[in-house]
């Protein structure tokens, strides 16, 4: 244990066959993305121009399970860096806030959305909003959806990783990591994603499964984690109350309004294609999320001093063998690389097709603008939040859950029932609620109560209130 350091340059432990091995991980991605474009030109030859563009954004709806299963897989976990630091802080109050309520939320909808959602046949989340609700909602959902699916915590992820990797400021890593996986996103579309997703699925999984395996043979069981944390570590809780706890339950329930989720079950082939596809994603979801706390809970035993952002990366890289170094390094690369693709093309899409005017629709030139628009937007927002992820989550969950997530679960379970307007007072009642509370103080009681509680508050409030007012108002 004393040969593991707390700080390091992690390039110089890289030998000649870990860069080769990294390398060979990359190429391997560079050629499914080619080979995503290929399959796209070849059957752009035979379809027409609305055809293409439904192609470019959910694959022609013929999205197959292992496809459906290892895109969606990928796509959830860029934020490795995020979860490792929270894990490293704090335990398994990581596996709690951000696995098991998310794994209540895929289950939730799997068996009780999926099937409403293909119905509507939409191609889009606003599109869907509009399809249940009306246009007003769909242009509201649209902006919300936009800052929801900014890829700022991932863009830190990605900066964070090249900069322990190649040294650096943060700023020039995130600039250069943002325009390589922008120009890939453009040229293939979304089958480029989901083929890239395919290969990085199979590192990332493998690649801190092997971290996790190699902790346990070297240092031991639980037993030797237990000797070397505090208590709290093994706390549902940490050493945070219950209260905030169950705020990320909230959150976590915002990915029933998330487009990554939608996006992938309208371009299922059939609903029994989604549902088995998120069931079946949902247990590997949680194994790699016992990899991960764990693997980052071995890092805080072995290197208590590590920069608590970079501690996995800096324990992993001396504990992994060379060669093995190189895959570990490819696989945690890949992990963040698979959800900025996604991230970036579902802010682009709703930039260039759910916020335009409708003459403007279907054009291939303004969603590759809106993927570069949208690349710039993230670095910038990363600056915004210095760099913080877990900051990042919140603040973005927070509005989310409080603003959308309500209205459309009412509008689930009460097809029709809920008007236009209703659904846009109601959110922007909530989003006001959110962003009063985040910017004045408390005191007392109050001081413990989040912002999160009181945005779902405000938004109930707007939803009972509108059917009371006379019409004239409405």
């Amino acid at each position: 244990m004393n040969t593991f350091s707390n700080q390091l340059d992690v390039s110089k432990l890289l030998t000649p066959l870990d860069w080769t091995i990294f390398t060979i991980v990359l190429l391997v991605t560079a050629a499914s993305v080619i080979f995503g474009n290929r399959k796209k030109k070849a059957e752009a030859k035979t379809n027409s121009e609305e055809e293409n563009f439904l192609d470019l954004l959910i694959m022609g709806r013929k999205l197959t399970l292992p496809l459906f299963i290892g895109t969606l897989v990928a796509t959830w976990y860029g934020g490795i860096i995020g979860v490792t630091q929270i894990a490293f802080n704090k335990g398994i109050y990581n596996f709690v806030t951000q696995g098991a309520f998310w794994y209540i939320s895929y289950i939730v909808f799997a068996l009780f959305i999926v099937h409403k959602v293909q119905a509507y046949k939409a191609v889009t989340l606003p599109n869907l909003i509009e399809k249940m609700f009306g246009k007003k909602s769909s242009i509201l959902c649209g902006f919300f959806n936009f800052f929801n699916v900014l890829p700022i915590a991932y863009v830190i992820s990605l900066g964070l990783f090249l900069k322990v990797l190649f040294g650096g400021s943060l700023v020039f890593n995130m600039v250069m990591g943002v325009g390589f996986v922008v120009l890939y996103s453009m040229w293939g579309g979304f089958r480029a994603v989901v083929f890239s997703d395919i290969i990085q699925f199979i590192v990332m999984c493998s690649a801190v499964a092997i971290v996790l395996i190699l902790s346990i043979s070297q240092f031991g069981g639980l037993q030797f984690l237990e000797a070397n944390l505090p208590g709290s570590y093994f706390s549902p809780t940490g050493d945070e109350g219950w209260a905030t706890t169950i705020v990320w339950g909230f959150i976590a329930m915002s990915t029933l309004v998330d487009p990554n989720f939608y996006q992938r079950c309208f371009a299922a082939e059939s609903p029994r294609t989604a549902k088995r596809g998120i069931l079946i994603s949902t247990f590997i979801w949680f194994l790699f999320d016992i990899c991960t706390t764990f693997g980052a809970m071995y890092a805080k035993a072995v290197i208590p001093e590590a920069e608590s952002s970079q501690a996995y990366i800096l324990y992993a890289a001396q504990l992994m063998p060379s060669g093995l170094r190189g895959f570990m390094l490819a696989g945690l690369l890949a992990t963040i690389l698979s959800t900025i693709d996604s991230y970036l093309f579902i802010a682009g899409t709703t930039l260039s097709y759910d916020l335009v005017p409708k003459k403007y629709k279907g054009k291939v030139a303004l969603h590759h603008l809106s993927i570069v628009i949208v690349g710039a937007i993230a670095v910038v927002m990363a600056l915004v939040f210095d760099g913080n992820i877990k900051s990042v989550w919140k603040t973005l969950g927070s509005y989310s859950a409080a603003c959308m997530l309500l209205p459309v679960i009412y509008g689930y379970l009460f097809p029709t029932k809920i008007k236009d307007l209703q659904f846009v007072a109601a959110s922007i009642f909530g989003a006001i609620a959110v962003t009063y509370w985040r910017n004045t103080s408390h005191t007392g009681f109050w001081n413990n109560v989040d912002e999160l509680y009181i945005g779902i508050l405000a938004t109930t409030l707007g939803l009972l209130i509108f059917p009371l007012l006379p019409k004239k108002q409405r």
